[in-house]
């Protein structure tokens, strides 16, 4: 089975630890040679510790959810002969608190509006189908226990 890699840096750079004023910020290193600006989320750790500009790993899953989704979707229709132009997704996570009172991103909204050409299109039946099937594909959603729901639409 493959593996994959991911390399997480952080320093402390001098700055005190014990006070909790620390910078959060760090770097995400991926095995293809990508290197990503990395934080804790400005939600959760206000700047200057943390920075906006940054991928906080939140935002990472809610991106990995909808990239994994995106990919099995794409797979999915070429297999079954549609020609899709474009897919956007404007995914969105909710991060709230569990009956334990830890934080955890319970839900997570996938949105794509995806635009077909050709002869032969999905009827909406197929479409969500389609978008059924590429749920129980994605890796990334067979590995987590976060709620995934979808609101997809067709462009016309």
């Amino acid at each position: 089975m493959p593996e994959f890699t991911a390399t997480i840096e952080w320093n402390r750079q001098g700055a005190a630890f014990a006070d909790k004023r620390f910078s959060r910020i760090h770097s995400w290193a991926f095995d293809g040679g990508v290197t990503l600006p990395a934080s804790a989320s400005p939600h959760i750790v206000p700047a200057p510790y943390s920075s906006k500009e940054a991928v906080d790993p939140e935002e990472a899953l809610v991106a990995s959810l909808s990239a994994c989704h995106m990919l099995s979707f794409l797979f999915i229709a070429a297999k079954q002969g549609y020609c899709v132009d474009s897919y956007r997704d404007q995914a969105t996570g909710i991060l709230e608190k569990n009956a334990a009172g830890k934080y955890w991103v319970s839900r997570v909204t996938l949105k794509p509006q995806i635009a077909f050409s050709g002869e032969r299109k999905p009827s909406s039946e197929e479409f969500n189908a389609m978008h059924h099937t590429a749920h129980e594909e994605c890796f990334i959603a067979n590995s987590v226990k976060t709620d995934v729901q979808f609101e997809p639409t067709i462009d016309k």
